[in-house]
């Protein structure tokens, strides 16, 4: 596997722009975020820079006014990385390590990073190799990285050949390796999904760092691993569970995220065929970020682009717990009310009020209202099972909506 960029405690600086595509607010936003990824990836933040750039600049993204700012910093206080908010291209990353004489790091090798450092089992590691070699190949030319011994014999190498060329062929040989090495792994997990019989198959879907995992355990009474960090989970979980008597599967996937590489999405496509083959979705949205409504459109994307938008599926709005609305003062007539000042008995009536039944609200480490959750699940998987095998309806009697306990068929 490719080396892991060590940045363990690390001081660094965060870099992006601000244009017509993302405002002051949105631009504030997103470093927030990646100043979360460095955090997760073992770094610390001693500075955020941006700059108001309808385009970013095609040698070394940000203008050579402010990108002297950014060296003085560098140099004053002693920092290893400069992190860009945005992906870099291999020109303006060789520009800006000239001028900057130190660590350039993107967004994408970023969360490319995290992912190495994440990586469990054989399939999650092969998959972000993949796309580190992906995200390797064009940028070559300034790496000059010996990634094996160089490869001869007859008809091996063309006249001439340069070193450059030497590693480009070695790194596209890697990833016509890692492809194949990936298929056969599918194949293995298609018969193993196809192996779980007939039981029916329940996604927890959502944004990273919203608290699948968490609720996974609440769930199976599992001890899926789960903390305060961006993508800590990268394998996908699955566990049988049963709520009454009412047996189903229940998978925890890798978290979305924006601006995801796109190396990573064609990599964890696979990983997400369990969502394209489940039943039914759960998407989990952490409701205490002042940004969830957008965290919900990628993640629908992201289901829309593997084909798995049409599934039913039951909202969980997550951390009510930690759920803050901001305050208006009594005699402030100046500040216009938004969403950001909405109750959750105000949202509640807003348009998730549309979803109906399918909008719960609690919070899995409080365990606040997971019992109507559970009843939710054991509805829905049960509409789903009987469908399925309507002779097995006895089996299973309807929750009585007014006590909560089991209600016996007549």
């Amino acid at each position: 596997m490719l080396e892991k960029e060590n940045i363990e405690y690390e001081k660094s600086v965060l870099i992006g722009i601000i244009n017509q595509q993302q405002d002051e607010e949105k631009s504030k936003e997103y470093l927030d975020e990646l100043e979360f990824l460095t955090y997760t990836a073992g770094g610390e933040v001693a500075k955020r820079f941006t700059q108001k750039l309808d385009t970013p600049n095609p040698k070394t993204f940000i203008g050579t006014g402010k990108m002297e700012d950014v060296r003085t910093f560098i140099t004053e206080n002693d920092i290893g990385t400069a992190i860009f908010d945005d992906e870099l291209s291999p020109a303006q990353q060789k520009n800006i390590e000239k001028i900057l004489k130190c660590k350039v790091v993107d967004r994408t090798y970023l969360i490319l990073d995290i992912f190495a450092q994440r990586a469990q089992t054989s399939y999650a590691r092969t998959q972000v190799e993949l796309a580190q070699y992906e995200y390797l190949l064009p940028r070559l030319a300034g790496l000059w990285t010996h990634l094996e011994r160089q490869r001869g014999g007859i008809g091996m190498r063309g006249p001439g050949e340069t070193e450059i060329e030497t590693d480009r062929r070695i790194v596209r040989d890697k990833i016509k390796q890692l492809k194949d090495k990936l298929k056969t792994i599918d194949k293995q997990m298609a018969v193993q999904r196809g192996n779980r019989g007939q039981l029916v198959r329940v996604s927890l879907v959502g944004y990273t760092n919203v608290g699948k995992s968490t609720l996974m355990n609440v769930i199976s009474k599992s001890d899926v691993f789960a903390e305060n960090k961006l993508f800590a989970t990268l394998d996908t979980t699955v566990r049988k569970v049963v709520i009454r008597n009412l047996p189903f599967l229940l998978t925890d996937t890798v978290g979305f995220i924006r601006k995801l590489p796109t190396q990573l999405v064609e990599s964890f496509k696979s990983t997400l065929d369990e969502v394209r083959e489940s039943d039914l979705v759960l998407h989990i949205v952490d409701i205490s970020h002042p940004n969830f409504e957008e965290h919900i459109a990628s993640v629908n994307q992201i289901l829309d682009e593997i084909g798995a938008s049409d599934k039913p599926t039951v909202m969980v709005f997550n951390k009510i717990d930690a759920y803050q609305p901001e305050e208006i003062e009594e005699d402030d007539l100046v500040t216009e009310r938004t969403s950001a000042h909405y109750t959750l008995e105000e949202w509640e009536r807003t348009w998730m009020n549309r979803i109906g039944d399918n909008a719960l609200f609690i919070s899995a480490i409080n365990k606040e209202n997971i019992e109507e959750f559970r009843r939710k699940v054991y509805e829905e998987v049960r509409k789903i099972h009987i469908t399925r095998f309507p002779y097995n309806n006895f089996l299973y009697p309807e929750y009585d909506k007014y006590t909560g306990e089991l209600k016996d068929e007549e």
